[in-house]
């Protein structure tokens, strides 16, 4: 494992850092929750796509800039520090992108893949259904192929940015004869097709992230299957690895929420306190653990080697991490909390509720805490099936 940078990549830091801190909005963008939040987003991505900071590891040819995973995982970082912007192609770019380089065609990848850099089209996930969220293969949205294309019926939920994306990839149910991880396509569908209809959910911070889309006898055009029709699975297994993988996580996020909570100790007067400060100095060492781990994914990955199941054991340390450490720092508000306002002088008070609540949902998306460490179990450590 490599602990450092090259000095081409420290580099490459000094200039991504200097862009930010001379480009970065101020004051804050609207919330992405609206189609005018969502649209200064959508203008945010093409400056960051113009700049060449979007999909920076992607090879040239696909109109990255062929960059090493580990300035990938610097520009992640640096642009944490510089409290960027939610980026709202997220899953475009890390996502659809990566998984259309794997399985799509050539034809495929010559009419999305720049879009997706220069965020023409946004993408949202269309995986997870009522009754089919960490039990994926139990899904039951349809398509019955009719001709030249297929005909989809259902419903997905929790689609992240599904109220204003222009597609999404969605799992369909295309053989219900066939075993549950079976039958099942990968296909990207038009989010403005005749017969989709998008619901935004509220959440518990008060934004509009994520919306209910229903599918009403949708018409789409059989070349938008991604793979083979009924190998969805495979694909969509290829898609998770990218969702679970170390640099979507980076270690400074878990790093400054470790400062955050000494910030957040000293003002409330408590950083006096031993156990106060054995659990905030705990919660820096996991932080600081987990970028070491972070940097032996960086070192794999530069060496061309895929990670596998390894992807669930780096899920679980990331968003464990971070549900216990805002568990924390809500204990430290204690009943100071339900009054905070902007006029609060502890820092980031009022924002403790979204990363408390977001944090929460970490131990959800992307597999189950309980699904990580089952195929941890099975597929890392070799024990059998429960």
């Amino acid at each position: 494992m490599d602990l450092h940078f090259t000095a081409e990549e420290e580099s490459f830091r000094s200039d991504a850092r200097a862009w930010l801190k001379a480009n970065t909005p101020d004051p804050r963008l609207p919330s992405a929750g609206t189609r005018e939040g969502f649209e200064a987003h959508r203008a945010w991505e093409r400056s960051l796509y113009d700049a060449g900071y979007a999909g920076m590891h992607w090879p040239a040819e696909y109109g990255g800039r062929g960059a090493t995973v580990a300035m990938q995982a610097i520009f992640i970082e640096e642009y944490l520090l510089a409290n960027g912007p939610e980026r709202i192609n997220v899953l475009g770019l890390n996502l659809m992108g990566p998984t259309l380089m794997a399985h799509g065609t050539e034809e495929q990848k010559k009419r999305w893949i720049r879009r997706i850099l220069s965020a023409e089209d946004v993408w949202s996930q269309g995986f997870s259904e009522p009754d089919a969220g960490s039990d994926l293969a139990g899904l039951k949205t349809r398509a019955v192929r009719e001709g030249e294309d297929f005909i989809v019926n259902g419903q997905k939920i929790w689609t992240s940015y599904g109220a204003f994306a222009d597609w999404i990839f969605a799992l369909v149910r295309t053989d219900p004869e066939a075993p549950r991880h079976a039958g099942i396509t990968f296909i990207a569908i038009d989010m403005r097709s005749d017969g989709v209809e998008a619901r935004p959910i509220v959440q518990l911070d008060g934004r509009a992230g994520f919306a209910e889309v229903f599918f009403t006898d949708v018409r789409v055009p059989a070349d938008q299957v991604i793979g083979a029709v009924d190998d969805g699975w495979a694909v969509a297994m290829t898609t998770l690895g990218f969702e679970r993988d170390a640099p979507s996580a980076p270690a400074g996020r878990y790093i400054q929420g470790a400062l955050r909570l000494a910030q957040l100790a000293r003002a409330s007067g408590l950083d006096d306190d031993p156990l106060v400060r054995d659990r905030i100095a705990g919660f820096y060492a996991e932080a600081s653990a987990y970028h070491a781990v972070t940097r032996r994914t960086l070192t794999r990955l530069e060496r061309g080697e895929q990670l596998g199941a390894d992807a669930s054991m780096t899920k679980l340390l990331w968003s464990e991490l971070g549900r216990r450490m805002y568990e924390y720092g809500r204990e430290l508000l204690g009943p100071d909390e339900g009054t905070l306002d902007a006029s609060s002088p502890l820092p980031d008070a009022q924002a403790w509720h979204s990363y408390y609540w977001f944090a929460r949902a970490a131990t959800i998306y992307a597999g189950t805490s309980e699904i990580q460490r089952n195929i941890v179990a099975e597929r890392v450590l070799g024990l059998p099936k429960g």
